[in-house]
């Protein structure tokens, strides 16, 4: 006979067993009439957020609803589509891929059998084609295999090179790829009558942004400050809560102004790579995940400049 106690510390393994992982949710935030912010987790992809550690992006036109990044995987897009759906009852009718970051656009798939078309830059589509598979083996790892299930690359039917102009039940949208920022597709969405910026990866909040192999610190500066001079009253960033322009500038632009130029003196100076994770990037140390990526992205910054 089994004694209670085994019986019940059994029955708790079991219950862990088939409890199913709760998805962490998205935060709803309405920038202006028309515009919501879904606001996913500012860390690590995980089963939780199921790939959704990004934010993104609802505008509500007249006739439908414009999706700026579809999310991480299938199960993630389910998501951002039952977040949509709380706003509105309008079908998603269009949706924009920013980048070719996992988060903006390995969704694609969940929205296209629902009738979305699928909008990005030629070179966000280019750069998804060359990373899929090691995107899609990361986000096993992450998420795991039986929350990713679903997920099928589906690439933009329709492309740009540097802008397109589009309007959506009334709502004129200005989409531009000015280069490479955190990848090289990167792109932002400009809407002129709300004086709303859905900046994709080219802004980060309340998070320190993430140099990587694909990134290009000199022109995702320029990226910024093509956002800057159209002076918007509101940005959506890629990681983080909608804000003004200043806070995305001080978080964003500052920090890479600064990097590129710690960088460029510890270079001047004979300075070696693996000791360039040692210059003083302490002005940023109150946002989140600094001690995590500080020494990377001086890395990274360090092999690009090399090259300039």
């Amino acid at each position: 006979m089994i004694h209670p106690l085994r019986q019940l510390a059994l029955l708790f393994v079991l219950l862990a067993c088939f409890t199913p992982v709760m998805a962490a949710p998205l935060q709803v935030q309405k920038v202006t009439d028309g515009a919501y912010a879904l606001v996913g987790e500012l860390g690590q992809r995980s089963p939780e957020n199921l790939g959704n550690n990004a934010t993104f992006g609802v505008i509500v036109t007249g006739d439908s609803v414009v999706l700026v990044d579809p999310g991480g995987s299938f199960n993630g897009a389910k998501q951002i589509h039952k977040a949509t759906q709380s706003i509105t009852d309008k079908p998603v009718r269009l949706v924009i891929n920013t980048g070719g970051q996992d988060h903006r656009w390995l969704g694609n798939g969940y929205f296209k059998a629902r009738g979305a078309r699928i909008v990005a830059s030629a070179t966000a589509v280019a750069d998804q084609r060359a990373r899929t598979t090691d995107q899609l083996i990361t986000l096993n790892r992450l998420v795991g295999e039986k929350l990713m299930a679903g997920t099928e690359p589906a690439h933009a039917g329709e492309t740009f090179e540097n802008q397109l102009e589009l309007e959506v039940g009334g709502v004129r949208l200005v989409l531009r790829h000015t280069g490479t920022a955190h990848t090289p597709g990167d792109s932002f969405v400009w809407l002129p009558q709300k004086k709303v910026v859905f900046a994709g990866d080219i802004v980060y909040v309340e998070r320190v942004l993430v140099v990587t192999a694909e990134s290009r610190s000199r022109s995702w500066i320029k990226a910024f400050e093509e956002i800057a001079a159209l002076n918007p009253e509101h940005v959506v960033p890629g990681h983080g809560p909608a804000t003004t322009l200043a806070r995305a500038r001080a978080d964003t632009y500052d920090y890479l102004v600064a990097l590129r130029a710690q960088v460029k003196a510890f270079m001047d100076g004979g300075g070696e790579i693996y000791d360039v994770g040692k210059i003083d990037q302490s002005r940023f140390r109150h946002i989140k995940l600094y001690e995590e990526l500080k020494g990377r992205n001086a890395q990274q910054v360090f092999q690009e400049m090399e090259w300039e």
